[in-house]
């Protein structure tokens, strides 16, 4: 994962809803990424207008993959401490998830393949696009680009595991398929992008005319 400077700023030019007047725009932080409060106008439904104050969180757009090999039956996970997650209720703060990582000046397929040899060692096949979607859209700028790849043994062509200077300390899981819907199932799995995927290969994607019971 990699930080999201020189990302376009979403903000400027905001004109595509007709409902939304924005009047005001404060930037309350500027760390490894941007928090604004902004205050708007908005014209509801019963065409009355209110003035609303909303945060927004800009970590810049992401992509995630689910490596597969749908011979085999299995999947490559990773395994990281989330100190978010650790700080609300996590028992341990030590996520299973997708290959992730932020956009940064790549499109989505280059950054997917960024992030898989670099947190799995794995060199992906063909990219199949699943999804996009908004994570929390109620603060969060995020737009996450789902796709899925095929791999085999001999894709595995690096250690995986993360970038070290960027503190990375990943954990790289090879799961049967049918085990990781189980933990899904038990709440081993809480991630949401990963649980997303999962059940798309389930349902239509490389597992879905098999038995994983």
């Amino acid at each position: 994962m990699r930080t999201s400077a020189g990302r376009q700023d979403l903000h400027s030019g905001l004109h595509r809803n007709p409902d939304v007047v924005v009047r005001d725009m404060e930037l309350t932080s500027q760390g490894w990424h941007v928090l604004r409060r902004t205050t708007f106008d908005y014209r509801r439904r019963d065409g009355r207008w209110v003035t609303q104050q909303r945060e927004t969180y800009d970590r810049g757009n992401g992509a995630v993959v689910l490596p597969y090999d749908a011979e085999r039956g299995r999947i490559p996970l990773t395994r990281q401490f989330r100190y978010p997650a650790d700080v609300n209720d996590h028992p341990d703060g030590m996520l299973v998830e997708a290959a992730a990582g932020l956009l940064d000046a790549d499109d989505p397929p280059a950054a997917i393949r960024r992030e898989s040899a670099e947190e799995l060692g794995v060199t992906l096949g063909p990219l199949t696009h699943v999804l996009d979607a908004y994570m929390s859209p109620g603060s969060v700028t995020e737009r996450l680009h789902f796709h899925a790849a095929p791999y085999t043994p001999a894709d595995r062509t690096g250690a995986g595991g993360g970038i070290e200077e960027d503190c990375e300390d990943i954990e790289v899981l090879e799961l049967p398929f049918g085990d990781a819907l189980a933990m899904v199932r038990d709440g081993r799995i809480t991630d949401g992008k990963t649980i997303l995927l999962l059940q798309w290969a389930a349902l239509d994607g490389p597992f879905a005319a098999a038995d994983v019971r």
